[in-house]
């Protein structure tokens, strides 16, 4: 990236278990990395974080010992945005616009989306693995420029 003022945050999430190469690819650089939920297992976690810090949520699938750590929802402030993190969007339990945030990312359905809802971005980037309605597997990647977000889904 060539403008020094922005930063690229990688989304993925409903990896259940599986990273495929084409995705590690598609999140190289990216200053962090969100994992929003159905991680799997650690592993993964730990290969996302040779890329870069990872803030991961647990999914209704993440189970077992390993999960125990992993929130429910995260809040992360990156410079000038607050992101809020969750699973299952319809589990969302504040006012996003309210609450000041810049964009809720979530996963759960398997389906890649943008939504601008009150000024917030609503991203889920699909499934890495496993995705469903004939949509391909994908991440997101948010170019953070000061306050101004772009985001973009990334088919595998």
């Amino acid at each position: 990236m060539n403008d020094k003022n922005s930063f690229i945050v990688g989304i993925i999430s409903d990896t259940h278990g599986r990273l495929p190469d084409a995705a590690v690819i598609a999140l190289a650089g990216s200053k962090l990395i969100i994992h929003a939920g159905d991680i799997g297992e650690p592993a993964i976690l730990e290969k996302l974080k040779t890329i870069a810090p990872v803030f991961p949520v647990k999914g209704n699938m993440d189970k077992g010992v390993w999960a125990r750590e992993i929130p429910y929802s995260e809040i992360v402030n990156e410079g000038a945005v607050f992101l809020y993190i969750l699973h299952d969007v319809s589990r969302i339990d504040l006012d996003p616009a309210a609450s000041g945030f810049s964009a809720v990312i979530f996963g759960h359905t398997h389906r890649p989306s943008i939504e601008r809802q009150n000024g917030v971005f609503f991203i889920n980037p699909g499934s890495a693995t496993n995705p469903r309605s004939n949509y391909l597997p994908s991440v997101a990647l948010l170019k953070v420029t000061g306050r101004v977000l772009e985001p973009q889904l990334v088919t595998l």
